[in-house]
């Protein structure tokens, strides 16, 4: 599927549209991508700011689904594990830069020529409007490639 379809169906995702998160951008190559939330009456905490689940849904899927469609149809991704830290409170628009370089798609390669599997950790900071860090997030992919059963 491509960049824009995969946008589109993330827009429309009622968990995502019920917390107000946009995928503003995911590039033609995945391998970058933008995603915001605003702040709404309906994702806000206690407090009346940024209702922490909303921010870490809003860095949920994304450097698996790029991930996937980087490396092809012979890996298998999947997301294993997810930390948050919480820096200061989120009011207002929040944004998260997702980047995946080629020095970290040919470790993933060089890693899983054989078949082994491969547990890179991935950070992501969630910033407010005047780029102030809101919270760090943390994702452990889980990365093998596929063998032939021959083999």
């Amino acid at each position: 599927m491509n960049a824009k379809s995969i946008k589109f169906l993330m827009n429309i995702y009622p968990p995502y549209l019920g917390a107000g998160i946009r995928v503003q951008r995911i590039s033609a190559d995945y391998r970058e991508a933008v995603v915001t939330m605003k702040l709404h009456w309906y994702n806000r905490n206690y407090v009346g700011t940024h209702f922490g689940g909303s921010l870490g849904a809003m860095v949920d899927p994304f450097f698996m689904l790029m991930l996937i469609n980087v490396l092809g149809e012979e890996y298998i991704v999947w997301d294993q594990e997810a930390a948050i830290k919480f820096i200061r409170p989120g009011q207002g628009r929040v944004e998260a830069r997702f980047h995946l370089n080629q020095e970290q798609i040919d470790e993933i390669i060089a890693q899983t020529q054989s078949g082994a599997v491969f547990r890179p950790e991935y950070s992501v900071d969630i910033v407010d409007e005047e780029g102030k860090i809101v919270a760090q997030a943390k994702k452990r992919e889980y990365i093998r490639k596929k063998m032939n059963k021959k083999s």
